[in-house]
């Protein structure tokens, strides 16, 4: 074959685009419910508006975003997540003098250039949430209640929602110190990222995933150790509403966010079922993001759900997996025609119909209908066109049901 996916991209073919479809169209139910609104950001922007807000010294910024000049000469960055795009946007048309909260959402793919494995590709895609406006752990609370109801509406189960506050301005510095001074003796063992981070970002080498790494942080301070009396309020506030909400949740003093721009509230979702690359979702609070694009101080609030690290895991059981719910098998050129009108009527009516066009024979018809999964088949000739009276055969068992030629006859029968 000439031409294949570059390495680290997917075609997403039918029917595994109906799986998709199913969690998108949760989701965005779900947005509904609580008041969030869909904003679409281009794929593309300025490399400043990611250096500025991920960090230059995160994997992100250093290793894995797609760079490169335009024929302006200008340097432009394909979206390596959503945050940065959505707050650039949000300072450009300042969104921020709207009543609080500002709640958006948005679908679509990412890029990191990195090395391709399992539910990980170098371009990927997000289901990505945005509050603004609030500094408040009931809101906190909230849009983690929302993720779990999303992913519990998707049929996901077994998972872990892990929680931690990672400090602000005022209280950070002094656990940064702290924890340099218990890596001071080990940087030996650490990798060179980790060392050269050792100064810039020390936080970062809690993030980092070389296994030696994560053996020699072992016994590190934890932030919560360190946080101020404001942050401490706000996470024993969250705490106590999201035992309120009746959402499950484990606290996590270790669990560090890849990104610079966090404050406060983070948290992070994970299934035991995906092994190495067990995170399906995560966020966090992001409160002085906005001014540093130029906005007034604003908090914020988010979170993103890997498209590709869920579908794995609810792919043979959505619904949007089902075949058609009607199969017309055509015998005559005019029993063609009467279907074709039926068809019409069937699917203004809510129902998934297909139906031959090929001229083929009864039993070559009724394997195409079995393949495509098809749950009832007619069978429509020219005594059904004279007698007016069609059998609806039920694919699962292979029993029959009379009824009449007419749409919303069919139509109650199926549904029924």
């Amino acid at each position: 074959m000439k031409y294949k996916t570059l390495k680290g991209l997917q075609d997403i073919l039918p029917p595994d685009i109906s799986v998709w479809q199913h969690i998108e169209s949760t989701a965005k139910n779900i947005f509904k419910n609580y008041g969030y609104q869909e904003i679409r950001l281009p794929l593309m922007e300025s490399t400043d508006v990611f250096i500025r807000s991920i960090g230059e010294t995160s994997d992100i910024v250093e290793k894995e975003m797609y760079t490169f000049q335009d024929k302006g000469k200008r340097s432009v960055t394909l979206r390596p997540e959503g945050t940065a795009s959505f707050v650039r946007a949000y300072v450009e048309h300042h969104i921020y003098n709207d009543p609080a909260p500002q709640k958006f959402y948005y679908m679509g793919p990412m890029f990191r250039y990195e090395r391709p494995q399992a539910f990980r590709y170098r371009q990927f895609y997000q289901i990505g949430v945005e509050a603004m406006g609030i500094d408040d752990p009931k809101l906190d609370a909230e849009i983690i209640s929302m993720l779990s109801s999303i992913l519990g509406s998707i049929g996901l189960e077994g998972l872990n929602f892990e929680v931690t506050s990672i400090g602000c301005a005022s209280c950070r510095p002094d656990y940064k110190t702290a924890l340099k001074k218990h890596l001071s003796g080990k940087l030996d063992e650490f990798c060179s990222d980790c060392r050269r981070r050792y100064d810039a970002n020390p936080l970062r080498i809690l993030d980092c995933k070389v296994p030696s790494c994560i053996e020699s942080r072992k016994g590190a301070p934890p932030v919560l150790d360190f946080l101020c009396k404001e942050c401490k309020d706000h996470f024993d506030g969250l705490r106590k509403y999201l035992e309120l909400l009746k959402v499950p949740h484990t606290i996590n003093p270790s669990l560090v966010r890849g990104l610079d721009y966090y404050t406060k509230t983070a948290f992070e979702v994970s299934s035991e079922n995906l092994g190495s690359q067990s995170a399906v979702a995560a966020g966090g609070r992001y409160d002085g993001m906005v001014r540093e694009f130029g906005g007034p101080p604003t908090p914020g609030i988010g979170f993103a759900i890997g498209m590709e690290r869920i579908i794995p895991l609810i792919k043979d059981s959505a619904d949007g997996n089902k075949g058609p719910d009607l199969f017309f098998c055509l015998l005559t050129e005019e029993a063609a025609e009467k279907a074709l009108i039926l068809a019409e009527q069937l699917r203004a009516g809510g129902m998934r119909v297909e139906m031959n066009h090929e001229q083929t024979s009864l039993r070559s018809q009724m394997r195409k209908a079995n393949r495509m999964g098809a749950a009832h088949v007619i069978v429509l000739g020219e005594d059904e066109l004279k007698s007016g009276e069609i059998a609806i055969k039920y694919m699962t068992d292979g029993k029959t049901k009379r009824s009449s030629l007419q749409a919303d006859e069919i139509q109650k029968i199926i549904k029924n």
